[in-house]
């Protein structure tokens, strides 16, 4: 046990946490009012250490938005347009192939794709940019839409959301992405997403891709209008949704983005409580294996700090960023590979270059400089963005 464990009054819960005893709803609120930031991050730090070792992780991928149109209007949202916004977008598969041509040329292994509930575009268009992606190559993991973007396109086709999901992976989808889960709460899900689905719904979409085979990533939105005690029954559902399917493969907290949107909120959480969240994410969701800093919205610096507060993944090299950055996000629209590896060494962890279901691609060799030696993919990439020849949308 730490000097700051021995002599906190959290030396209780770090006897459960030891012991492997589930931690309560009650557990989990009394660490988020903790203000013994340390001993909370130091009782994080050590469940993660016998969960992962010493391993941090990272992913090269990039990030695709076929469209921003969507017919919804949440509250919280900076990225949605209508057809008569001049700053709307629709990509054609051909424009989303040439982002994956380009990307693949960097070493990446995963696109992300989602986007908004496009008013217009048929079942069809989805299935044949999935198609033409495994076209350009069967290796690369398509990690796509979020639970609300499958319900709209089984309405679009007509089908239950079970048969939408087995068309979509026969198509080609490796993966559903954590997004949209904001708070499960109806009455918080009112406030900033009025016309979503719900956290019923949410969570019952992960449920029937669990049941087909599939894995998903899992997510929170936190520090707008909830309550502590909502972030802890949204972390209850979730954890019960994985003893059930143990389909879930990392958890991510997104720190809320204040800019541009009608929730009255004019600060993103402190850096206090992006540690706080993710601390006691990894110390209640005791059956994830991986929590991930999400640089986009914390930053990379803060993020680095996270892996000592529960944290074992960075995330990834991203290349093309919109939803948070329309929200007033201040990072970078990428993060090369080099500088990844060099976050997680200057912490002390050993890097590991993972693939979407956080299985090891490279494990880097102890001895490898940190200096901030440019790898020659990661260099290109950068060179490419600087040069403007990335396609944007």
């Amino acid at each position: 046990m730490s000097f700051l464990l021995q002599h906190s009054t959290l030396r209780d819960l770090y006897e459960k946490v030891a012991a492997g005893v589930r931690l309560s709803d009650d557990d989990a609120l009394r660490l988020f009012e903790s203000k013994d930031i340390n001993a909370v991050g130091a009782l994080a730090d050590f469940a993660r250490q016998r969960k992962v070792g010493n391993r941090a992780s990272y992913i090269l991928n990039r990030y695709i938005n076929y469209s921003n149109y969507c017919i919804l209007s949440c509250q919280f949202c900076s990225f949605a347009r209508k057809k008569r916004d001049a700053d709307g977008f629709q990509l054609t598969t051909e424009q989303i192939v040439q982002k994956a041509r380009e990307a693949l040329a960097l070493g990446i292994t995963e696109l992300h794709i989602v986007g908004g509930l496009h008013p217009s575009l048929p079942f069809s268009y989805y299935v044949d940019f999935l198609q033409a992606l495994k076209a350009l190559d069967p290796r690369l993991q398509l990690k796509c839409f979020t639970a609300i973007e499958i319900l709209h396109l089984a309405w679009l086709s007509k089908k239950s959301a079970e048969q939408t999901l087995i068309e979509l992976k026969a198509a080609g989808l490796a993966s559903l992405t954590g997004g949209g889960a904001e708070i499960f709460r109806k009455e918080v899900r009112e406030q900033i997403a009025r016309g979503k689905e719900s956290g019923e719904e949410y969570l019952d979409v992960h449920r029937t891709w669990h049941r087909l085979g599939g894995r998903s990533t899992c997510t929170m939105l936190y520090g707008h209008v909830e309550t502590l005690a909502d972030r802890v029954d949204h972390l209850r559902q979730l954890r019960g949704l994985q003893d059930e399917t143990r389909g879930f493969t990392g958890f991510i907290p997104l720190p809320y983005q204040p800019e541009n949107n009608g929730i009255p909120v004019n600060t993103s959480p402190t850096g206090f409580d992006q540690l706080r969240t993710l601390a006691v994410s990894r110390l209640y969701l005791d059956n994830f294996d991986h929590i991930t800093a999400y640089w986009v919205g914390m930053g990379l610096k803060l993020a680095q700090v996270a892996l000592s507060y529960g944290a074992d993944d960075l995330h990834g090299t991203i290349v093309e960023e919109h939803i948070f950055h329309m929200a007033g996000a201040k990072s970078p629209q990428l993060q090369t590979e080099a500088e990844l590896v060099k976050a997680i060494r200057e912490t002390g962890r050993i890097p590991v270059q993972r693939d979407t279901f956080y299985e090891p691609v490279k494990v880097w060799d102890v001895a490898t400089p940190t200096d901030g030696t440019v790898l020659p993919a990661q260099s290109l990439l950068r060179s490419k963005l600087l040069e403007g020849n990335l396609a944007t949308g």
